[in-house]
């Protein structure tokens, strides 16, 4: 007799139909050795290290930053105190697009998203303190990804920290702006000239750091399915790949440095699926169609943050339960660094007492549940592996697509990744319309006499006045001749194709702004403009 349901069809985030239950016939094709591997092991399905977490806790990475360097360094000094392992800086958007405090462009918008960076002063102030040969830092930037960087190496040559002892991450991936997050300045070319060069130099110069953090984060925020974040990502994670082989550099060299960012969204094990998918097809791509031959350049290493997108402004206490579901999906599925969004991040940047919240979450995962005793514990579900087996047949399905259109670039430039997104976060909307997808508090469970509001961190108004004060003070004290001439041999070099990471230095050093280094390239290279997706 058949049962009846409580619906008629059952899907989860993205859409997918899941059927009543999974049987050996679901994964009736899988390998044990071809397509799961013990962890370590090629192709890391189940995870890229052998003991994992049983070995090392994932790093513990805040995302922080908010007005003045000053205020942030005090955020960074007590996520530390709280047994954050691990910094992550938040830029303002003037910084994210290249504009200095005093702009007009950036009236209104100083340390308003994140903390204000003009000079390598905002830098020394930023990591006062704070010894960067034991902290490894992440900076979520792009198109000025190469002046952070720079930025924070002069800083540690200040510490007296050589080059070979520093570790962490820039985001530095220009292609996932131009498909969601839309903080791209210049055109494609001479953007990928830039993250090539940056890779190039840090291979050589500072071979702990990660040169690149290829984001599926951004694209999925923008209404991607997992399987569009999967596919979206690892392709263009191919093409920095083709990007370097172009330049010359040898694939082993680079590849091991290589890291990736993805989203966790509510759909618990369709997100654990998608980052054991993400590792297998990384490490048959870098080893059956790129020929690296050393393991660590076949190895998919991740940062997670939970969905920002996923939070509300109605009940914002449900957020942190939402947050501690999606980091469990991410331990399970086997990240190396994660963030928890704060729970009232719908309303406003954190306070002190909800990023201490979103930290403990992590805490209370990793020291009271088990789950960082075993590795992989859902290796071999039917439902699990399944799952895993239809996000990598749809990624490559979409590779294919890119493929035939002409490439990534092409893709960006005809907007078909802009119209794929765009079409999937129109579906969901609809789903959320008609109730077809609840969300407490939002289309079910609405309490409309809710009235409590948490307090909300307020950026001081003085901050942007505090910020153009010390930028006019820097320009005032620095050799203006040697500024003048970093900027001249800057845009000398620009034009040729020497590595920019030298000039870069050296301007950062003789205290240019990063205003001043970003108009050097505006005026070479012009900015993108991106055509309208209908």
């Amino acid at each position: 007799m058949e049962a009846k349901e409580r619906k008629e069809r059952f899907a989860g985030v993205s859409d997918r139909e899941v059927k009543r239950f999974y049987r050996p016939e679901d994964i009736a094709g899988l390998d044990y050795d071809r397509d799961l591997g013990d962890p370590g092991t090629y192709p890391f399905t189940r995870g890229v290290y052998p003991t994992m977490y049983r070995g090392r806790l994932w790093t513990m990475r805040q995302f922080a930053g908010y007005g003045t360097a000053e205020e942030t360094n005090a955020r960074f000094k007590y996520l530390l105190e709280q047994g954050q392992t691990g910094l992550s800086v938040a830029f303002d958007m003037p910084t994210l697009l290249g504009y200095d405090s005093d702009h007009p462009f950036a009236d209104g918008e100083v340390g308003k998203l994140g903390v204000a960076v003009d000079t390598l002063r905002d830098f020394e102030i930023l990591f006062d303190g704070i010894p960067l040969d034991r902290v490894s830092t992440s900076m979520t930037i792009n198109p000025p990804a190469s002046i952070m960087l720079a930025m924070y190496l002069a800083v540690a040559e200040q510490q007296g920290v050589p080059w070979d002892r520093v570790s962490g991450t820039i985001q530095n991936d220009i292609l996932k702006d131009y498909i969601a997050q839309k903080t791209y300045i210049y055109p494609p070319e001479p953007s990928i000239r830039l993250i090539v060069d940056t890779i190039e130099f840090c291979t050589r110069y500072v071979p702990k750091w990660n040169t690149i953090s290829i984001s599926g984060y951004h694209i999925r925020e923008a209404g991607a399915t997992a399987a569009q974040e999967l596919a979206f990502t690892l392709a263009n994670g191919m093409y920095y790949v083709e990007a370097c082989l172009a330049r010359g550099l040898d694939i082993d060299a680079f590849a091991p440095r290589l890291s990736f960012f993805f989203d966790v969204h509510n759909d618990f094990f369709e997100e654990i699926a998608k980052f054991r998918a993400a590792r297998r097809i990384w490490a048959r791509k870098m080893r059956e169609k790129y020929g690296a031959k050393n393991p660590r350049s076949w190895m998919l290493r991740t940062h997670a943050q939970t969905a920002g997108v996923s939070l509300t402004a109605q009940q914002p206490q449900n957020n942190i339960v939402r947050v501690a579901i999606q980091a469990l999906a991410a331990v399970l599925g086997g990240t190396q660094s994660l963030h928890t969004n704060s729970y009232d991040e719908a309303l406003a940047l954190p306070t002190e007492e909800s990023v201490r919240i979103a930290l403990r979450t992590q805490q209370i995962i990793a020291e009271e549940t088990g789950v960082a005793n075993v590795i992989d514990p859902l290796a071999g579900s039917y439902y699990v592996e399944s799952l895993t087996n239809q996000l990598e047949e749809e990624a490559e399905r979409y590779f294919k697509k890119i493929e035939a259109i002409g490439g990534v670039v092409r893709g960006i430039e005809t907007g078909f990744f802009q119209r794929e997104i765009a079409e999937s976060a129109y579906r969901f909307q609809r789903r959320l319309k008609t109730g077809d997808y609840c969300v407490v508090g939002v289309n079910k469970y609405v309490d409309p006499e809710e009235k409590v509001r948490p307090r909300i961190l307020r950026v001081d108004p003085e901050v942007q006045r505090r910020q153009v004060e010390r930028l006019r003070e820097v320009r005032q004290r620095r050799d203006p001749a040697r500024a003048a001439r970093a900027l001249e041999q800057l845009r000398k070099a620009s034009g040729s194709n020497e590595n920019l990471m030298p000039y870069i230095l050296e301007a950062v050093k003789a205290y240019c702004s990063e205003g001043e280094i970003c108009g050097v390239w505006r005026e070479l290279w012009g900015e993108w403009r991106e055509e309208a997706v209908y």
